[in-house]
Formats: structure tokens, sequence, C-alpha cells
């Protein structure tokens, strides 16, 4: 069984938020991955974009994510991690990996500053083209999809934590 659980989802679909709680309520450990690059290139994510652009930045956060250790964790990558196949392969190795779904409607209304967020946008693309484009990678790489239409932060942590629980239930069952 996998140790670790990694969040995915848009920016401001509440990876840090839910994080954090289910990490509290499962007794893990918390990891912000875009806190720990910020830690490892002593730079803000929006600083890196700015220097080495979209692809320079997308270059560090592959890196960073496929040299991740963690045990007994509840990992937030940033939404940018599922255009590194080294990451996500990585990432799935050592966690389970759960999509957390949002309408586009409300990551728009959920969303501050692109630019202040550190959202690694190409060129000439809008926020309706980036969630077109990653939400198949994030259902790709899914290993379960959590709705979040409707819910608090809470109510998915609890939805979440029954799945983990009925997973490692099964897994004890299969030994």
């Amino acid at each position: 069984m996998r140790s670790n659980i990694t969040l995915i989802g848009m920016p401001a679909s509440g990876k840090s938020t839910v994080g954090v709680l289910l990490a509290k309520r499962l007794g893990y450990s918390f990891v912000d991955v875009d806190l720990v690059i910020q830690e490892k290139t002593g730079k803000l994510l929006k600083e890196i974009i700015a220097e080495q652009g979209t692809e320079g930045f997308l270059a560090v956060e592959d890196r960073i994510n496929r040299e991740l250790e963690a045990r007994r964790s509840v990992i937030a990558p940033g939404g940018s991690v599922i255009y590194g196949e080294a990451a996500m392969a990585h990432l799935k190795e050592i966690s389970t990996v759960v999509y957390l779904k949002l309408s586009y409607r409300d990551v728009k209304r959920r969303l501050g500053d692109l630019e202040d967020r550190g959202v690694a946008l190409k060129d000439g693309m809008t926020l309706r083209d980036l969630y077109n484009e990653r939400v198949p990678l994030y259902e790709k790489y899914a290993d379960i999809t959590v709705d979040e239409t409707g819910c608090t932060p809470g109510a998915t942590v609890d939805r979440l934590r029954r799945i983990m629980e009925e997973r490692i239930a099964e897994g004890l069952q299969e030994k």
C-alpha cells in the first residue's frame, strides 16, 4: 500500500486547504510542493516564470516533484504538475493520486490574480483554454476522482477520508 496521497487539480481546487485538513485527520504530514520549489530555488513561483518562462518553470517543477521523498504525507503539487511525465510517474509510484474535480465556473470564481498565484499559462492562453487542456490529464493520472461541486473543503475531506479508509480496509482484506 502506498503510504502517501497526492492531490491534483486546477489552481483554486483546494489542494492545499483540503490537503492540510486531510493530513490532520489522518495524522499525516502535509507537503506543499510550491513551497518546496520556492525553498529549493530561493525564488517565488512568479519570479521563476518571469526569469525562465513557462517551459523553464515546468522543468524546475518536474525535477523537484520527481525527486520528492515523503512518507505518510498528503502531497499538494502545483496544478501544472501533470505536464511532467517523470514527476507524475514518481508521484503515482509513491502515492495514491486524487483528482479534486471542480467545474470551470467554480475555478473561475475562486481564482484571483493568475500571475500573482504563479499559474503557468502559455502566451495567449485563457483560463478556459488551460482548463480544457488540463482536465484530460488530471483524469488520466487520477487513481480516485472527487467531484467538489457544491462541497465545502470539510465535506470534501470527509468524502476523501471515507474513500481512503475503504481502500485501506480492502487492502487489508486482500492480504
